[in-house]
């Protein structure tokens, strides 16, 4: 199946918000774990610096839902989230297929340009380019723990984005989860909830073991969420943009098309 030509703008932008996503991980991960880094120094435990990290990377996220860039792709930047809003009718096949291609694009992009920019700092076994790995607890307590906080994070968006006097506030709410699961879950598997987010890094750091965890458990709790969402919501989703606004917009329900509807 092969994208829309008419929607590579689209498309660019969500490989290019999760580049961005990776870059910013990238940095402040080293600026917080390499050894040579004065911050590391001062931040002895690691959840001395998960809480900063947890902070940079939500601000991040809400930076980039709600920047120009991101109210016009709606920001999923993440394939599981594509595929969740292809569930519920909101996307059509072929720009889903656009978007994922890109999403992974954009952060093989990211983790290339990160390790660039830093100067291969990255790859020291202190930040090991951001590579989302499972815990002490083993693989299937990371697989649990993926998927627990994927079907969260997703019926967290549905449900906010959702109900018209709180859709403004979806992209804050992903901001702040992706906080909060840093600081609490992050130990467990590296909170991931992205394939693509994941995939990036793997590559570099060469953690393959554990690939079919953040390939199948991201993709479990959203698709999860969103059949839960299909089963109880008492009307279908709207537009599949984590913020609402009249900009042009793939996807509305008439694909391509700015949905009145979606923005009441």
């Amino acid at each position: 199946m092969v994208p829309r030509g008419d929607h590579w703008r689209e498309y660019a932008i969500e490989g290019g918000l999760l580049g961005a996503f990776l870059v910013s991980a990238m940095c402040f991960a080293t600026l917080l774990q390499h050894p040579a880094s004065f911050v590391a120094q001062l931040l002895v435990t690691p959840l001395q610096r998960r809480i900063p990290m947890a902070i940079a990377m939500g601000l991040t996220a809400i930076a980039l839902i709600y920047s120009p860039a991101g109210r016009r792709s709606g920001a999923h930047m993440n394939p599981a989230v594509t595929l969740a809003f292809l569930r519920l009718g909101r996307v059509d096949r072929r720009d889903a297929v656009g978007y994922i291609a890109s999403q992974f694009a954009g952060a093989i992009g990211g983790t290339m340009l990160s390790t660039w920019l830093l100067r291969g700092l990255p790859a020291d076994p202190a930040v090991n380019y951001v590579a989302t790995v499972p815990g002490i607890c083993g693989p299937w307590a990371a697989f649990a723990a993926e998927t627990l906080i994927s079907f969260l994070m997703m019926a967290a968006v549905l449900t906010i984005s959702n109900h018209r006097p709180l859709a403004r506030y979806a992209g804050l709410a992903a901001g702040l989860l992706v906080a909060i699961y840093i600081v609490i879950e992050a130990p467990m598997s590296g909170t991931s909830m992205n394939p693509a987010r994941t995939l990036g890094p793997a590559l570099f750091a060469g953690t393959w073991g554990s690939l079919w965890i953040y390939f199948t458990a991201p993709l479990l709790g959203m698709l999860g969420a969103a059949e839960a969402f299909t089963r109880f919501a008492q009307r279908p989703a709207r537009c599949a943009r984590l913020h609402h606004t009249s900009v042009r917009c793939i996807v509305c329900s008439d694909y391509g098309q700015t949905s009145p509807e979606a923005f009441s």
